[in-house]
């Protein structure tokens, strides 16, 4: 199982990733681990906005790759709102997929 998640950074910035573990993932961008990502290194993690279980990587991927590339900043947040998954991307694949956490 693997999750896509979206964080919300000190700046307002929002940072998208995919990982197996959540809690893990999230305290490494909060302390800013050797493992943490380039990004997150430069804008401090306040929280975890939202997030998806996908069954393996390559739909975790796609997913993530969708979410950071097609979509605008607003959209971002209107999907982090409405969790509108469905309106926002079933046109570029298969959101029966994805399941969204808590």
């Amino acid at each position: 199982m693997y999750y896509v998640y979206m964080l919300r950074c000190e700046d307002n910035s929002l940072y998208t990733g995919i990982t197996t573990d959540l809690e893990r993932r999230f305290q490494e961008h909060i302390t800013k681990d050797k493992k943490c990502a380039k990004y997150t290194l430069n804008h401090s993690v306040k929280k975890i906005e939202s997030a998806w279980i996908a069954e393996d990587r390559v739909s975790a991927s796609k997913l993530e790759y969708h979410i950071k590339k097609t979509l605008s900043k607003s959209q971002k947040e209107e999907l982090i709102r409405k969790n509108n998954l469905q309106e926002l991307l079933s046109h570029k694949l298969d959101v029966s997929k994805y399941t969204k956490f808590k």
